[in-house]
């Protein structure tokens, strides 16, 4: 079991990992070794996940999960297929707990008389300022 969270924990068995060659550097062993990895996780046939999360989740994850609801994480910043998963996985996991964070609702609000007010007078020094930049005379 992976624990996200104190009420959320994911089963081994719901993660598929693949192995592919990555790219950048590495020498000749980059053309030789599968060493990034492709974690996929379906979060929405997940049992795992409370529907309020997997629907941020999906929000979350954004181009990485596909239409069906398959979350796909690639890794390659280790020249080490474990270190890899590992990354992979951690990966996964901060998204999941991003998703468990509920954002507060924005409350609509409007200026105040004052800083309405402030803004124009800014806009009215500034404006005398570039006048008085300008070699236009005034006869």
């Amino acid at each position: 079991m992976i624990h996200i969270t104190r009420t959320i924990a994911l089963n081994e068995a719901e993660l598929a990992e693949s192995f592919v060659r990555a790219s950048g550097p590495g020498g000749q062993n980059v053309n030789k070794v599968s060493t990034a990895v492709q974690l996929k996780f379906n979060a929405v046939a997940s049992p795992s996940l409370p529907d309020d999360v997997r629907a941020r989740l999906l929000v979350l994850a954004g181009a990485r999960a596909s239409s069906d609801g398959v979350i796909t994480i690639t890794a390659q910043r280790f020249r080490l297929q474990s270190r890899n998963r590992a990354d992979a996985l951690e990966k996964l996991v901060e998204l999941i707990r991003a998703a468990c964070h509920k954002l507060k609702p924005r409350r609509a609000t409007r200026p105040s008389r004052a800083s309405k007010e402030r803004r124009l007078d800014n806009k009215k020094q500034r404006s005398e300022v570039k006048r008085g930049r300008s070699n236009r005379m005034d006869y």
